[in-house]
């Protein structure tokens, strides 16, 4: 009897501090007695209901993604790239045309190496941009960081000829009105046409001005952003050759190697090299392409593993050539160079007549791009840091 109290004041008590017990539940005694007791609910209590409690819905959102996915981007702009590449090669039998129809033009035919020359050109091109089309169709890492590099230095470039020819191409024509006239009465007259003659050049700077500026700006913004290089690190997990040197490492990289390619084409199409003064021809300025364009694969090997030497190398080799060119421009005539290459009078004639030509502008422009080279390779000495001493060298070893 004395246990039943206590167990009945202790259920009252556990009541009145706002524990709810349901009705039919028995309450456990905290003793080791195995002796259950019936709580009485009270009247202040409501029978629950039979169903027992639902429990309470749970919203499950799905996590969204960090970036968004760019892969129709990437599609359409490696179409376009593709598209481009096409053009590329679709001049490929435009100057095959050209050379043909240079029989009949007052400077004669056409040299072999000029062609050759410029179907390489365009051949590599295209080649390029459909290699970069084709894998950024496909999102590949390599793809992205190739096109964002060259569009950045497509960029420079195409903005740098557009100024010039800008400033140069009215003077063109306009010799080229004035000669024409010259060969004859029936010629046509400069005054009769520089009104058609400016429409037509200001087609034709915006045409150009589109494909090498506003093309390559379209190609830096869409590249350039988070959400790409994020995608295609997605869809291309494998770590590819880019990923292994930092981007602005692997502009000035390509830009070398790239630079080898040219040196060595112009070597066996055009033997001009410029020489600390003086115009070198035939064998010797081959040989000079040459070695120039071994120096250049070596530079861009080197820049690509970062390495420190081939850092110092590029910039002596750089201040070398800007020397050598700038003593050259100065101090010898191009067209002099030119006829020791076999051009007829009448193509130094054609070329003299140029203003682009008689006055070393393209040469140079040339120069200018130089120039910005150096500047840029100074620029990413911060990725050619001299290596820590290591641990072992750092500290002696002591005789024990």
């Amino acid at each position: 009897m004395y246990i039943e109290q206590k167990l009945y004041g202790l259920s009252k008590r556990t009541l009145k501090l706002g524990s709810i017990i349901p009705p039919g539940r028995l309450l456990r005694c905290p003793d080791r007695w195995e002796v259950f007791v019936e709580a009485d609910p009270g009247a202040e209590f409501k029978p629950p209901s039979a169903d027992p409690p639902s429990a309470m819905p749970v919203e499950f959102v799905a996590e969204k993604p960090a970036y968004r996915d760019r892969g129709t981007g990437l599609v359409i702009f490696g179409v376009a790239q593709i598209i481009l590449g096409l053009l590329a090669a679709l001049m490929i039998p435009f100057i095959a045309l050209g050379a043909f129809m240079s029989r009949m033009a007052p400077g004669g035919t056409m040299r072999v190496g000029q062609l050759v020359s410029g179907v390489a050109t365009y051949a590599f091109m295209a080649a390029v941009l459909i290699a970069l089309g084709v894998g950024s169709v496909q999102m590949k890492r390599w793809a992205r960081a190739v096109t964002l590099v060259l569009s950045c230095y497509w960029l420079v470039m195409g903005t740098l000829f557009t100024v010039l020819l800008t400033a140069m191409l009215p003077m063109t024509v306009r010799s080229a009105l004035a000669q024409a006239h010259g060969n004859g009465p029936a010629g046509p007259s400069p005054e009769m046409s520089t009104g058609v003659m400016a429409v037509i050049l200001t087609f034709i700077i915006i045409f150009i001005a589109v494909f090498l500026v506003i093309v390559p700006v379209a190609f830096i913004v869409f590249y350039g952003r988070g959400d790409v290089a994020e995608t295609v690190r997605r869809r291309d997990p494998i770590e590819r050759w880019t990923d292994r040197t930092p981007l602005p490492v692997l502009g000035a990289s390509l830009i070398f190697g790239l630079g080898s390619v040219y040196l060595l084409l112009v070597g066996l199409t055009t033997p001009l090299f410029p020489f600390f003064g003086r115009y070198l021809t035939g064998m010797g300025a081959t040989l000079c392409f040459v070695l120039a364009a071994a120096l250049d694969v070596y530079i861009s090997l080197a820049l690509f593993r970062l390495q420190a030497t081939g850092w110092w190398t590029a910039i002596l080799t750089l201040l070398t050539r800007l020397l050598s060119m700038t003593l050259t421009y100065g101090r010898t005539d191009m067209m002099r160079a030119y006829s020791k290459m076999g051009m007829s009078d009448e193509q130094l004639r054609v070329l003299n007549s140029n203003p682009m030509f008689r006055g070393h502008v393209i040469l140079w422009w040339g120069l200018i791009s130089m120039v910005l080279l150096f500047f840029y390779l100074l620029w990413l000495k911060r990725y050619f840091k001299a290596p820590e001493p290591s641990q072992t060298d750092a500290v002696p070893a002591h005789a024990g």
